[in-house]
């Protein structure tokens, strides 16, 4: 049986699963009417069946939750079902003819359950996503300030030392008592450090305990403990304020044999107040969209940006931003002066501008990764039902560009590097990588490695390594498939759990490839080095991601799963 999202651990082994019967497909979407989990095909099954065509089919993530089977403590055989807004009390429908309920309004309880859930979701997210990434960033800013003292230090003692050296023996009791002085300033500092350390392990340990807390609240064991007063004014305490600490400074003396003392340098500590840590609003944790008006660079390799860049020592949001006339965000290409254009599920295709207005909607009817922007800033797409691939120009015309015979094009990416177009296609259960040049002309089929293994199954995701490799995200496969610019089968990279569902995927000046694992218990972006092998989660887990994209200031743009949010990530530096 499937799990629910609530009661499936950060590394659980597990993925939801679809609730009709014989189908062990993943899960993508909740029916509300039926309280059933569906996969794409049920789902569409069920929306053409007369007796459920009606009936809501939402992202499973927007599903409204089930009213526990909780009895009646008065009515032992009655489940309740009505909420008496009055007492703020369950009821089951015989109670509501009680005298202590004469005269009383009442709700539907399902409805009102479904906003306490709301509520107790909102405020784990908060607690994630503010109160526990805040202060896990303050707890690393006061070990940085350990190492800054650490380092200061050193360098006091070697100012230190290089006097001693050239007082020689006059100076040996004195350096011996600055040396102890320093040491025991340190000692202090450190102290002082370890305790604001102390302060939050134990604000993160209160912390985890609320954030689990409001998961037990989830529990139709606990179902009557969201309409208690208790509930109702369940605070959570403010983030400890902390001091950073005065770094002391070092005065280099005057050499003199009278008076070694005054003469070796002496150590202070300001009688300066340490200023108080910033801790950030939670209004400020999304950042919107700031227009900028550069385009996207045309040479996705020049090296003396390369030579500059490296990964950063910790991945940092830098803003976030919605994209009008999409349900969901799962693919993006950049385009001229900033704009976008982005696709969903549904076949939605838009193109906006950096103040998120809609410039220009088609609708498809493909939903992957099937369009992508040109040197000359068309838009070239695929058309999986006539198998073609159009191309948008510039003044908005729409043209056939390529015919793909009786292959039906899926994913597609213009390649920087020739201007080569890559296109990812099916017929009757096989799968191949073509490649045109510029001017539409077929010159490569990519297929089978070396021992004649069909290489693809569903290459819905595709675009090219700075080395010129072809990388693949494969639904069938459930793997990325790398071969080189020859065809040649150089790798396939499965994931690092017991499931892997690669969706977007995309590469970086330095040659790393990003892709989204999607619908899985991950579900965030791997980073993989040039060579397959797995450098890191660039994104914490379940950051619904299903697209991605770099661009030219070399921010990693993540389109959301269930929303049409995409963020912004800095992550090279």
């Amino acid at each position: 049986m499937a799990m629910s999202e609530e009661e499936i651990p950060d590394t659980a082994q597990h993925y939801l699963v679809c609730g009709t019967e014989d189908c062990k497909k993943n899960c993508q979407f909740y029916c509300n009417p039926c309280h059933r989990e569906l996969c794409e095909q049920c789902r569409d099954k069920h929306q053409t069946n007369p007796d459920t065509e009606n009936h809501e089919v939402v992202p499973y993530k927007q599903r409204r939750p089930k009213l526990p089977e909780v009895k009646c403590k008065l009515h032992s055989t009655r489940n309740v079902e009505i909420l008496c807004k009055e007492c703020n009390i369950p009821l089951c429908p015989k109670c509501i003819f009680l005298e202590e309920h004469s005269g009383h309004k009442f709700d539907d309880l399902e409805e009102s359950y479904a906003e306490k859930v709301k509520l107790c979701r909102n405020k784990i997210t908060k607690i994630k996503e503010y109160f526990l990434l805040t202060s896990t960033e303050l707890k690393t800013e006061i070990k940085g300030d350990k190492t800054r003292i650490e380092e200061t230090m050193n360098d006091i003692r070697k100012s230190i030392n290089a006097e001693a050296e050239s007082l020689k023996d006059l100076v040996d009791k004195v350096t011996s008592d600055k040396l102890t002085q320093a040491n025991t300033i340190e000692d202090s500092l450190k102290k002082s450090l370890e305790s604001q350390e102390t302060i939050f392990d134990d604000y993160i340990a209160y912390i985890d305990q609320l954030m689990k807390d409001f998961h037990s609240y989830l529990s139709s064991s606990n179902f009557e403990v969201l309409f208690s007063e208790d509930f109702e004014n369940l605070k959570i305490q403010s983030i400890p304020e902390t001091t950073q600490p005065v770094l002391p400074v070092y005065t280099a003396g005057q050499f003199c044999k009278d008076d070694v003392t005054k003469l070796l340098g002496s150590i202070n500590c300001p009688n300066t107040k340490p200023d108080t840590r910033k801790i950030k609003s939670i209004e400020t944790v999304s950042t919107q969209l700031k227009p900028t008006g550069n385009e996207i660079r045309r040479d996705r390799e020049k090296s003396d940006v390369k030579k500059t860049l490296s990964m950063s020592s910790s991945v940092s949001k830098v803003r976030e931003y919605t994209v009008t006339g999409v349900d969901s965000v799962h693919h993006i290409s950049l385009g001229k002066s900033g704009r976008r254009w982005a696709s969903d599920i549904r076949g939605n295709l838009v193109q906006t501008d950096l103040q998120g207005n809609q410039l220009q909607k088609i609708q498809t009817n493909v939903g992957y990764g099937y369009h992508t922007v040109t040197q000359d800033w068309d838009l070239i797409y695929t058309d999986r039902k006539n198998k073609v691939i159009n191309r948008i120009t510039q003044d908005n015309t729409v043209t056939e560009f390529i015919k793909t015979g009786d292959w039906e094009p899926i994913s597609i990416h213009f390649s920087h590097i020739n201007g080569d177009i890559l296109v990812g296609m099916r017929k009757d259960g096989k799968a191949k990588v073509t490649r045109y040049n510029k001017t539409g002309e077929e010159i490569q089929n990519i297929q089978r490695d070396n021992k004649g293994q069909d290489l693809y199954g569903d290459p819905h995701y595709i675009t090219e390594n700075i080395n010129g490799d072809v990388c693949t995200s494969d639904y069938d496969k459930h793997a990325v498939v790398v071969v080189n610019k020859s065809g040649q089968h150089r790798f396939s990279y499965t994931g690092q759990g017991s499931w892997f569902c690669p969706y977007g995927i995309c590469t970086d000046l330095l040659g790393h490839i990003l892709i989204c694992d999607s619908y899985t218990e991950i579900n965030t972006v791997h980073l993989l080095d040039q060579d397959g092998q797995f450098l890191s989660f660039l994104l914490p887990k379940k950051v619904n991601s299903t697209s991605v994209c770099v661009d030219n200031e070399n921010n990693l743009h993540v389109g959301d799963l269930d929303t049409n949010t995409v963020k912004v990530y800095k992550y090279l530096q």
